[in-house]
Protein backbone atom coordinates (compact mmCIF):
# COMPACT_ATOMS: atom_id res chain seq x y z
CA UNK A 1 0.00 0.00 0.00
CA UNK A 2 0.86 3.44 -0.49
CA UNK A 3 2.40 5.69 1.84
CA UNK A 4 -0.53 8.57 2.38
CA UNK A 5 0.66 11.05 5.01
CA UNK A 6 -1.25 14.03 6.78
CA UNK A 7 1.20 17.09 7.60
CA UNK A 8 0.28 20.78 9.05
CA UNK A 9 -3.43 19.30 9.22
CA UNK A 10 -3.61 18.28 5.46
CA UNK A 11 -4.43 15.06 4.39
CA UNK A 12 -4.25 14.03 0.69
CA UNK A 13 -7.85 13.46 -1.38
CA UNK A 14 -8.43 10.66 -4.03
CA UNK A 15 -10.78 11.34 -6.96
CA UNK A 16 -12.52 7.98 -7.77
CA UNK A 17 -10.70 5.16 -9.58
CA UNK A 18 -7.41 6.16 -8.70
CA UNK A 19 -4.11 4.05 -8.55
CA UNK A 20 -1.22 4.26 -6.07
CA UNK A 21 1.78 1.93 -6.53
CA UNK A 22 3.10 0.04 -3.18
CA UNK A 23 5.75 2.73 -2.72
CA UNK A 24 4.56 5.89 -4.29
CA UNK A 25 4.29 8.63 -1.54
CA UNK A 26 1.34 11.65 -1.00
CA UNK A 27 1.64 13.93 1.34
CA UNK A 28 -0.51 16.68 2.67
CA UNK A 29 -2.35 19.10 1.01
CA UNK A 30 -2.99 17.19 -2.33
CA UNK A 31 -6.36 17.04 -4.29
CA UNK A 32 -6.32 14.56 -6.71
CA UNK A 33 -8.83 13.83 -9.68
CA UNK A 34 -10.01 10.76 -11.32
CA UNK A 35 -8.49 7.97 -12.71
CA UNK A 36 -4.61 9.12 -11.95
CA UNK A 37 -1.91 7.13 -11.13
CA UNK A 38 1.35 7.36 -9.23
CA UNK A 39 3.97 4.85 -10.00
CA UNK A 40 6.72 3.20 -8.08
CA UNK A 41 8.91 5.33 -5.75
CA UNK A 42 6.89 8.59 -6.99
CA UNK A 43 6.59 11.11 -5.01
CA UNK A 44 3.79 13.68 -4.50
CA UNK A 45 5.01 16.19 -1.58
CA UNK A 46 2.13 18.56 -0.67
CA UNK A 47 3.70 19.78 2.97
CA UNK A 48 4.71 23.06 2.06
CA UNK A 49 2.09 24.35 -0.22
CA UNK A 50 -0.91 23.16 -2.47
CA UNK A 51 -0.52 20.24 -5.18
CA UNK A 52 -3.72 20.34 -7.56
CA UNK A 53 -3.83 17.49 -10.01
CA UNK A 54 -6.65 17.14 -12.41
CA UNK A 55 -8.22 13.95 -14.07
CA UNK A 56 -6.74 11.18 -15.72
CA UNK A 57 -2.88 11.97 -15.10
CA UNK A 58 -0.36 9.65 -14.81
CA UNK A 59 3.16 10.32 -12.32
CA UNK A 60 5.56 7.91 -13.73
CA UNK A 61 8.17 6.02 -11.70
CA UNK A 62 10.72 8.12 -9.78
CA UNK A 63 8.98 11.62 -10.48
CA UNK A 64 9.27 14.41 -7.60
CA UNK A 65 6.07 16.45 -7.59
CA UNK A 66 6.41 19.31 -5.21
CA UNK A 67 5.99 23.18 -4.48
CA UNK A 68 7.29 26.40 -2.54
CA UNK A 69 6.42 27.33 0.92
CA UNK A 70 3.96 30.58 0.76
CA UNK A 71 5.11 31.20 -3.11
CA UNK A 72 5.13 28.64 -5.74
CA UNK A 73 2.12 26.11 -5.46
CA UNK A 74 1.72 23.04 -7.89
CA UNK A 75 -1.10 23.07 -10.72
CA UNK A 76 -1.61 20.03 -13.07
CA UNK A 77 -4.26 19.92 -15.42
CA UNK A 78 -5.87 17.03 -17.07
CA UNK A 79 -4.32 14.12 -19.33
CA UNK A 80 -1.26 14.70 -18.06
CA UNK A 81 1.98 12.33 -18.20
CA UNK A 82 4.87 13.39 -16.00
CA UNK A 83 7.67 10.90 -17.30
CA UNK A 84 9.85 9.01 -15.29
CA UNK A 85 12.51 10.45 -12.76
CA UNK A 86 11.01 13.67 -13.76
CA UNK A 87 10.67 17.18 -11.22
CA UNK A 88 7.39 19.22 -11.46
CA UNK A 89 8.43 22.04 -8.89
CA UNK A 90 5.91 25.19 -7.99
CA UNK A 91 5.02 25.53 -11.66
CA UNK A 92 0.87 25.09 -13.94
CA UNK A 93 1.05 22.45 -16.33
CA UNK A 94 -2.31 22.80 -17.85
CA UNK A 95 -3.76 19.97 -20.33
CA UNK A 96 -3.09 17.48 -22.26
CA UNK A 97 0.97 18.23 -21.50
CA UNK A 98 3.68 15.20 -21.75
CA UNK A 99 6.69 15.93 -19.52
CA UNK A 100 9.59 13.52 -20.41
CA UNK A 101 11.93 11.81 -18.60
CA UNK A 102 14.37 13.25 -16.48
CA UNK A 103 12.91 16.66 -17.16
CA UNK A 104 12.67 19.54 -14.71
CA UNK A 105 10.06 22.46 -14.71
CA UNK A 106 10.31 25.36 -12.04
CA UNK A 107 9.02 27.49 -9.95
CA UNK A 108 6.52 29.57 -11.60
CA UNK A 109 6.69 28.44 -14.89
CA UNK A 110 3.25 27.59 -16.88
CA UNK A 111 3.42 24.74 -19.69
CA UNK A 112 0.26 25.46 -21.85
CA UNK A 113 -1.80 22.84 -23.61
CA UNK A 114 -0.72 20.28 -25.72
CA UNK A 115 2.76 21.19 -25.19
CA UNK A 116 5.85 18.59 -24.73
CA UNK A 117 8.86 19.31 -22.68
CA UNK A 118 11.24 16.86 -24.24
CA UNK A 119 13.34 14.39 -21.87
CA UNK A 120 16.24 16.05 -19.57
CA UNK A 121 14.83 19.52 -20.38
CA UNK A 122 14.96 22.01 -17.93
CA UNK A 123 12.56 24.27 -17.95
CA UNK A 124 13.41 27.42 -15.81
CA UNK A 125 11.63 29.34 -13.05
CA UNK A 126 8.88 32.07 -14.90
CA UNK A 127 8.79 30.89 -18.44
CA UNK A 128 5.99 30.31 -19.99
CA UNK A 129 5.48 27.34 -23.04
CA UNK A 130 3.26 28.54 -24.92
CA UNK A 131 0.49 25.70 -26.22
CA UNK A 132 1.90 23.42 -28.89
CA UNK A 133 5.69 23.26 -29.03
CA UNK A 134 8.15 21.08 -27.81
CA UNK A 135 11.04 22.43 -25.39
CA UNK A 136 13.98 20.88 -25.42
CA UNK A 137 17.97 21.42 -23.93
CA UNK A 138 19.21 23.27 -20.94
CA UNK A 139 18.19 25.35 -20.90
CA UNK A 140 14.80 24.74 -22.39
CA UNK A 141 13.69 26.93 -25.70
CA UNK A 142 10.82 25.98 -27.86
CA UNK A 143 12.51 23.50 -30.88
CA UNK A 144 9.79 22.59 -32.58
CA UNK A 145 5.46 22.76 -32.95
CA UNK A 146 3.47 19.66 -31.79
CA UNK A 147 1.75 19.04 -35.01
CA UNK A 148 -1.59 16.52 -34.93
CA UNK A 149 0.82 13.80 -35.23
CA UNK A 150 2.43 13.91 -32.09
CA UNK A 151 -0.44 14.74 -29.98
CA UNK A 152 -2.51 11.41 -30.98
CA UNK A 153 1.22 9.87 -31.20
CA UNK A 154 2.75 10.76 -27.76
CA UNK A 155 0.28 13.32 -25.56
CA UNK A 156 -2.84 10.98 -26.03
CA UNK A 157 -0.92 7.53 -26.59
CA UNK A 158 0.47 7.91 -23.34
CA UNK A 159 -1.74 8.89 -21.28
CA UNK A 160 -4.55 6.50 -22.66
CA UNK A 161 -1.62 3.56 -22.06
CA UNK A 162 -1.56 5.11 -18.55
CA UNK A 163 -4.83 4.54 -17.99
CA UNK A 164 -4.47 0.51 -19.31
CA UNK A 165 -1.70 -0.10 -17.64
CA UNK A 166 -2.81 1.13 -14.25
CA UNK A 167 -6.35 -1.25 -14.88
CA UNK A 168 -4.01 -3.90 -14.94
CA UNK A 169 -2.21 -3.23 -11.48
CA UNK A 170 -5.85 -2.68 -9.97
CA UNK A 171 -7.24 -6.38 -11.26
CA UNK A 172 -4.35 -7.85 -9.50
Amino acid sequence: MALIKSVRGFTPLFGADCYLAETAVVIGDVVMGDQCSVWFNAVVRGDVNSIRIGNRVNIQDGAVIHCTYQTAPTTIGNRVSIGHNALVHGCTLHDNVLVGMGSIVMDHAVVHSGSIIAAGAVVLENTVVESGWIWAGVPAKPVKRVGEELVRGQIDRIADNYLMYSGWFKES
